[in-house]
């Protein structure tokens, strides 16, 4: 499966660039965040910048993403029936 850039639903705080591209490098959100202001304030392109990808870059399709622990997590089912099972009754 290859790496695809999108702008992130759950890490956004604007449109999601930051996000998305933190998910994409692998790094904290807050990180690229951080780095998107200090470009912002020091006279340089980042906010046309942010704008532009706010603009291009899609947004994440629904589902697209699981976690390593939400793709090997167990059905919630499973778990109850699982804890009935080992559950002393009340007799």
């Amino acid at each position: 499966m290859t790496k695809r850039l999108y702008r992130s639903r759950k890490e956004r705080m604007i449109a999601g660039v930051c996000g998305g591209l933190a998910e994409y490098f692998d790094v904290d959100p807050t990180i690229m965040r951080l780095v998107a202001v200090l470009l912002a304030l020091a006279g340089g392109p980042g906010l046309v910048i942010y704008i532009v990808m706010a603009i291009v870059v899609p947004e994440e399709p629904v589902g697209a993403y699981q976690t390593m622990e939400q793709a090997s997590a167990p059905p919630v089912v499973e778990v109850q029936a699982e804890a009935e099972e080992e559950s002393p009754e009340a007799e």
